[in-house]
C-alpha cells in the first residue's frame, strides 16, 4: 500500500450494527482525504484480537483510534490500555438509556487510561473524526488547511442561515 493511502485513523466497533452510526466517521474523513481503516472487534467476545489491534495500530501506521462505544463502553477502555495512540470514544446510543449509560462510561476511565468522549450517535461519529483530523493536523500542514477550509465553510453557513433569518424578520 503506497504511504499515501495508508490509513491513519481506525474506526472500531463491537458490532456491524454500530456502522449506521460510525460511517458518518468514515464520511467525514473521506471528506477531509484521512485514509482510514473500519474494524469490528469486541472487548468481550474477541479480547484477544482486540488486544493485538491496539498493540499493533502504531506500527502499521495509525495515529488515532476512533471507537463505537456501547452501554458500559469497555472496548475505548481496553483499547487505550493497549496503545499509546489517541483514542476517540463515540457513545452508542442505546434501548435502555439512550445512549446516556455509554457516554459515562467512556467518560469514568480509571487515571491514565483516557479516552475522549464525544458527543452520542452520529453528530459524535462526525466529532470524533473531526478531532482525529485536528490530532492529525498539528503534524501536516496540507491537513491543518483543509480544517481550516472546513471551519470556514461553517461559519459562513451561519452566516447565510443569519442573513435568511434578518430577511424573513423584516416587516
Amino acid at each position: 500500500m503506497s504511504q499515501a493511502n495508508q490509513p491513519r485513523v481506525g474506526i472500531l466497533m463491537g458490532s456491524d450494527t454500530d456502522w449506521p452510526v460510525m460511517s458518518e466517521a468514515a464520511a467525514t474523513l473521506n471528506k477531509f482525504g484521512v485514509p482510514f481503516e473500519a474494524r469490528v472487534l469486541s472487548a468481550h467476545r474477541s479480547p484477544a484480537q482486540t488486544a493485538d489491534y491496539a498493540r499493533a495500530a502504531a506500527e502499521r501506521g495509525l495515529r488515532v483510534l476512533i471507537i463505537a462505544a456501547g452501554g458500559a463502553a469497555h472496548l475505548g477502555g481496553v483499547v487505550a490500555a493497549e496503545t499509546s495512540l489517541p483514542v476517540i470514544g463515540v457513545p452508542m446510543p442505546t434501548t435502555s438509556l439512550a445512549g446516556l449509560d455509554s457516554l459515562l462510561s467512556i467518560v469514568q476511565m480509571p487515571s491514565g487510561v483516557p479516552v475522549a468522549c464525544t458527543s452520542i450517535g452520529k453528530p459524535g461519529a462526525v466529532n470524533a473524526a473531526v478531532l482525529a483530523v485536528q490530532i492529525l493536523a498539528t503534524s501536516d500542514a496540507e491537513l491543518a488547511e483543509k480544517l481550516a477550509a472546513y471551519k470556514r465553510q461553517l461559519a459562513e453557513g451561519v452566516a447565510e442561515k443569519n442573513a435568511r433569518l434578518q430577511q424573513q424578520l423584516k416587516p
